[in-house]
């Protein structure tokens, strides 16, 4: 395990175009693949590359992240490594939140004092990829470089909505510009090696993962930049005339969780035949807290393309392209298609399934003879029996008291309760 770096994943902001997934928790803390949290993802890639000593810095509704990683993990007494939460503070020199990702790091600076090392690897906590570290880290040392951006190849149609970079022959960055117009797009075409540039990728996106010199880092934030609160906006365009800005190419599955979309596709991506996230890596194991769950229980159902998560009771007539998160409970005649079930916090017992039915109110789960298609149910939802959610681009986005619909998906929400026969 290295002791020459840290790493301070960033916990996110409020997570609007997520919403209302994070209406009562942050975007890190959003439940992915049925069993996992997306803050894991970052936390993961850390420990497949020897990295085991991370800061995670909090602040919009925080309580569940928190919850999480203080239940998830836990290392040996005899080990130097952590996971360490850093929520936002209110101090005497600083009674302001966190204001950016640069602030974020800025204000957790004498937080990271004690703990020796030359580099600081700065991740976002809500994205979906895999990725050696130490490979980053090394080509860091390699080209001498002051700064290290993780880039990764795109196409015109998406190069827009990123910080798109140049670079010269020896991979050092030359110039950046934030989310270019697509009429001056051309000016802004990189080398990206011949696979790439076959795929129509012609571009070179930030990341948002960087590795700073630790030095480097504390007199950028503390002295020269001191009112930038930005990395992506501010820090990195303004340090690539002044420093060895490197770009680290990768050119693997990466995808940002911006959107409803986004966090959609990446899930249902998952029950492909080869995904291009792959869960079943011996290699990059996704570490996530160990629940005493049982194994699934299924009857009767006709599964295509789908993941069950652990501890699920499954009756249903036919599940199909979609994950199903754990403690689900479905009933006969149910089918579901193209959604993503996150699951429960708990099982009902006999005696309260009994008293929530005599007061009206749906067993925690999905009911009987449900038809579900181009959904989103969050969790520790009651769904009634006959219900109907059919999902599709015929639907108008709106924002219901029990579910809300973005681009065709609907998302039911957390805990809602939808009464025998309900429709969307």
């Amino acid at each position: 395990m290295s002791k020459e770096i840290l790493s301070v994943i960033l916990g996110g902001g409020a997570g609007s175009r997520l919403y209302p997934l994070t209406a009562s928790r942050s975007k890190p803390a959003v439940p992915i693949a049925g069993k996992y949290r997306l803050v894991d993802i970052p936390i993961s890639n850390c420990l497949n590359s020897g990295i085991n000593r991370m800061f995670v810095l909090t602040q919009f509704n925080s309580a569940s992240l928190n919850r999480h990683i203080k239940n998830t993990y836990h290392f040996s007494a005899f080990s130097s490594a952590f996971v360490d939460i850093l929520a936002a503070e209110q101090t005497p020199d600083n009674p302001t939140w966190y204001q950016g990702t640069a602030d974020a790091v800025r204000q957790c600076l004498r937080h990271l004092g004690p703990f020796d090392s030359e580099y600081v690897l700065i991740l976002s906590g809500d994205q979906l990829y895999q990725m050696d570290f130490m490979a980053m880290l090394n080509n860091h040392k390699a080209k001498g470089a002051d700064i290290s951006i993780a880039t990764i190849p795109v196409a015109d149609r998406e190069a827009s909505e990123f910080g798109i970079m140049k670079k010269d022959t020896d991979g050092y960055i030359t110039s950046f510009i934030e989310k270019p117009k697509k009429e001056i797009l051309s000016e802004w075409t990189s080398d990206t090696g011949h696979d790439m540039q076959k795929a129509g990728k012609h571009y070179l996106a930030s990341m948002g993962i960087y590795i700073f010199n630790r030095q480097l880092l504390a007199d950028l934030l503390q002295n020269e930049y001191v009112e930038a609160t930005d990395f992506g906006k501010e820090i990195i365009p303004q340090s690539i005339e002044k420093y060895k800005v490197v770009s680290y190419q990768y050119d693997g599955y990466w995808t940002d969780i911006g959107n409803t979309y986004s966090f959609f596709e990446a899930n249902l991506g998952l029950t492909n035949d080869i995904p291009d996230f792959n869960l079943f890596d011996n290699n990059n194991a996704i570490y996530t807290r160990a629940r005493m769950l049982p194994p699934a229980k299924i009857s009767g159902t006709t599964l295509e393309k789908t993941l069950i998560a652990e501890g699920c009771i499954i009756n249903a007539s036919r599940i199909e392209n979609s994950v199903i998160g754990i403690r689900t409970r479905i009933g006969s005649g149910t089918t579901i298609v193209s959604s993503y079930l996150m699951g429960n916090d708990y099982y009902e017992t006999l005696d309260e399934i009994s008293q929530a039915n005599s007061h009206g109110l749906p067993t925690v789960g999905i009911g009987h003879r449900c038809y579900i298609r181009n959904a989103i149910v969050d969790k520790n939802c009651r769904i009634g029996d006959d219900v109907r959610i059919n999902g599709g681009s015929h639907l108008e986005n709106a924002d219901h008291a029990l579910y809300t619909i973005k681009e065709g998906i609907v998302v039911v929400k957390k805990g809602a309760v939808l009464s025998n026969g309900f429709v969307i």
